[in-house]
């Protein structure tokens, strides 16, 4: 080797940040400075990498440029910076280049990577029966396997990690050594010889009655049988059947206390997914991608699934083999396999042995363990493709807990905790948002103990103890009642639901400028006390004014409405808000009860007086402006579900039910096609009203037993006191006009998804007149209505708006803590 003269020689300290732990990178950084002939030394501190290297000015900056361009696959670069060594610090010549120990550090930015699906390496390695990990379970390299799974502490390294339970042999040992390996420095390394096994066991077994080999052989034979076998995975334990056994479906589903809701289905690979669905380019990236989340994809009409497993949904949730243990069990059984969370129905993710055992004896037949500790629980990832871009439904696993950008950084460290369904929470501190895993719906006391032990182990890792705490404005919610118990009030912010629902959406498209907010879901408290869900807002991140909303209707039995739609159809059809208009058109003078007598004479008679009774009194029927139940009466008006077994359940059927037509064909404009009832509309909208205006439209769609499907019924937009309303009452009647007249069911539940697409547009232009502004940012619930949200997104674009919605938090509750997050953040540096 060739010394470079002392005098040629300089020194350089580099502080790397981003996701640099966990995926390979400073066996990257020690290849790299080799072949580049420095000397130098490598190491971990808490969240970053410090590098100290010497050579030539003209070998350091090679080294600085190849070290952002080839970085390793799993890797995200953020920051480098580079400064002069000190003298003391200065590497010998010749000395060569190091790994060092990690060293913990007070350090802000504490970033590791999610769990990285099973790479192709390790894949043919693992059957490969010239290969000493051959069929082994847990096969992995510094390019994949669990990470934020197994994690305890930061830096990461194995002692810091539940990896810590199993010494390394000394061919492992060789290679987690030795620089040239992939497995260098791969805390998760392991083989037969030394690493976690599986184990087999029935409900009621002392011990397992298999290991290894014998445990796998013995699982698939199960499920060839029709059994059910509790999994454990990377993130918590799944239950898995044959998803062409009807039977076994069933079995699962009565088990599991699941009745309705579809499940998702592992399949070998992305031929198998293809057999069953119509899997696009966009949705096969994703599908293989390092996360292997859930997606997604329109199944065809005929496949080989037993019908229990998606219940009559056109869309089913496929994903792939994403650990060694997974592709052992699809290598070994040849059908698709149901493969869902280890769970009673809203119960937590079970992750520990002993407490699978117990939570899950009454529904598995046999569980395939293995003794490799669960140190933090992430359920699957479910995501989907929208408008050719991924929008994410559940953020878990393979993206948990990498961190979103505030556009507007926290100026002190905060928890934002959520609301109570989909719940997820959002530690923030600077610019950084660490939304975890989802966790469950909110609402027994096994949800929340999860939620306090994630809070408490992500808390850990991040060295993030906050010092103030954003809340819903529910006091009802577990999560605003624990930031009342553990925050001052001085210390707690409050944050609207449905302001921290299009927060969300703007503040992951870097939004600070006003924006209309379009928050349809299904119920949220207002700031006036009241429920809503189906709002315009003109708004920043640190405030809004409300400019628009659905008319309000009664909920009968308050919670009850939300579980029986039936009751919020009568809801509607008795308490719909008043719509004032003396010019209402003839063809809608007649009464919606009248015109619902077909529907009434279906309900128990003397339910239907209840009823009845109880809007008229007021008694237990809060108002509620809210989208989200409009979807669920409609839904039961055109005879699609009556009552739901899992939220929303209704509101998907009618679209699954509805006739699929081209979302992104708009009719024309927004207003073309209205009718003008009032003597004038106004051009502006000053402070959010439309002067006298009174619009029903489109004019041609006063025909409701039309066959065509992509035209939206007649609706109405009121000014009520200052505030845009849409009212209803022309469309519902319209719907049972049109049901009177023998229009099917799924014309009529298209026209009306047509109707809340151009009522929305009609919205969003009244708000552009009024205001100027022409970003529209999407959020809330009812957005997971995959044809309403690329509808939107296409004729809100043509109509000259820039269109978001939630891409890498969902649009669902399970935002609401970045939102919170993010409105707390704007909130506090104006000072409010």
């Amino acid at each position: 080797m060739v010394h470079v003269r002392q005098a040629a020689r300089v020194g350089r300290l580099l502080e790397v940040t981003g996701i640099v732990q966990a995926v390979g990178f400073r066996p990257f950084v020690y290849r790299l400075a080799r072949e580049l002939q420095l000397d130098g030394r490598v190491r971990n501190t808490a969240g970053r990498v410090e590098i100290e290297v010497a050579g030539t000015p003209s070998q350091l900056e090679a080294f600085a440029a190849r070290l952002r361009a080839e970085a390793p696959p799993r890797a995200r670069i953020e920051t480098v910076t580079m400064r002069a060594l000190a003298e003391q610090r200065m590497p010998a010549p010749g000395s060569g280049f190091a790994i060092l120990e990690s060293v913990a550090a007070a350090f802000t930015e504490r970033l590791f990577p999610p769990d990285i699906a099973t790479c192709d390496d390790c894949l043919r390695e693992l059957f490969d029966p010239a290969d000493r990990r051959y069929r082994y379970p847990f096969i992995n390299c510094t390019n994949c396997g669990p990470r934020a799974t197994i994690i305890e502490d930061l830096p990461y390294d194995r002692p810091k990690t539940s990896m810590r339970d199993f010494p390394l042999c000394p061919a492992c040992e060789a290679e987690y050594h030795d620089p040239a390996n992939r497995r260098f420095h791969a805390e998760p390394v392991a083989c037969p010889a030394c690493g976690p096994q599986l184990a087999y066991r029935r409900p009621g077994d002392a011990a397992p009655r298999a290991f290894r080999e014998d445990a796998l052989r013995a699982a698939l034979a199960d499920l060839a049988a029709g059994r059910i076998v509790a999994v454990k995975g990377l993130g918590g334990y799944h239950l898995a059947c044959d998803a062409t056994d009807a039977a076994a479906v069933v079995r699962l589903r009565d088990r599991k206390r699941r009745w309705a809701k579809p499940f998702a289905v592992m399949v070998r690979d992305l031929t198998a997914a293809r057999a069953l669905a119509a899997v696009s380019p966009d949705e096969a990236d994703l599908l293989t991608s390092p996360a292997r989340p859930i997606v997604l994809v329109e199944r065809h009409a005929a496949d080989l699934l037993a019908p229990d497993v998606v219940n009559g949904d056109r869309r089913i949730g496929l994903f792939l083999p994403y650990t060694p243990l997974h592709h052992l069990l699809l290598e070994g059984f040849p059908r698709p396999i149901v493969l869902t969370s280890g769970n009673l129905s809203d119960e937590p993710l079970a992750t520990d042995d002993d407490e699978a055992l117990t939570r899950l004896g009454g529904i598995a037949d046999a569980f395939l363990q293995h003794d490799r500790r669960i140190r933090a629980r992430y359920d699957d990832s479910v995501t989907r493709v929208v408008a050719g871009r991924e929008s994410i439904i559940r953020r878990g696993r393979g993206y948990a807990p990498d961190p979103l950008g505030l556009p507007i950084a926290v100026p002190e460290p905060l928890l934002a905790v959520g609301a109570e369904l989909k719940h997820t929470f959002t530690l923030a501190s600077g610019e950084r948002a660490y939304v975890a895993p989802h966790t469950g719906d909110l609402e027994d006391l096994l949800t929340f103990r999860a939620f306090e032990g994630n809070l408490a182990h992500l808390g850990r890792l991040l060295a993030l103890q906050p010092r103030l705490a954003a809340h819903d404005l529910h006091p009802a919610y577990l999560s605003t009642q624990f930031a009342a118990r553990h925050f001052p009030a001085a210390r707690r912010i409050g944050v609207q639901h449905h302001h921290a629902h299009v927060a969300s959406c703007a503040a992951e498209a870097a939004i600070t400028s006003p924006f209309i907010g379009i928050a349809y879901d299904g119920l949220g408290m207002g700031d006036d006390g009241s429920f809503w869900g189906g709002e315009v807002l003109v708004a920043d991140l640190a405030g809004y004014r409300r400019f628009g909303r659905f008319a309000l209707a009664p909920m009968p039995g308050g919670a009850m409405a939300v579980k029986k739609p039936y009751r919020m159809a009568l809801g509607y059809l008795f308490g719909l808000e008043e719509d004032g208009a003396a010019m209402r058109p003839d063809s809608y003078a007649r009464s919606l009860v009248d015109l619902a007598r077909p529907f009434l004479a279906r309900l128990d008679r003397r339910e239907v007086e209840v009823v009845r009774a109880q809007v008229a009194r007021r008694l237990n029927a809060p108002l509620a402006s809210s989208a989200g139940r409009l979807f669920d009466a409609v839904s039961s008006l055109l005879g699609l579900r009556d009552v739901a077994e899992y939220e929303a359940q209704a509101a998907i059927d009618l679209e699954m039910r509805a006739v699929p037509t081209d979302p992104e064909a708009a009719c024309a404009a927004p207003g073309a096609l209205t009718v003008e009832l009032a003597a004038a509309r106004g051009d502006g909208v000053a402070a959010g009203g439309v002067g006298a205006a009174v619009v029903v439209g489109p004019a041609d769609a006063v025909d409701p037993a039309s066959a065509d499907a992509s035209r939206p019924l007649p609706y109405r937009l009121i000014d009520r006191g200052g505030l845009l309303v849409y009212d209803p009452r022309p469309t519902l009647a319209a719907l049972l006009e049109g049901q009177a007249a023998g229009a099917a069911a799924p014309v009529l539940a298209a026209r009306f998804q047509e109707t809340i697409a151009e009522v929305t547009r009609e919205f969003c232009a009244a708000a552009r007149r009024a205001t100027g502004i022409r970003q529209v940012c999407l959020s809330g619930g009812v957005f997971q209505n995959r044809w309403l949200a690329t509808a939107l997104l296409a004729r809100l674009t043509a109509d000259g708006f820039e269109a978001f919605i939630n891409r890498r938090v969902p649009v669902n509750d399970g935002g609401i803590s970045y939102g919170q997050a993010a409105v707390a953040a704007a909130r506090l540096v104006a000072g409010q």
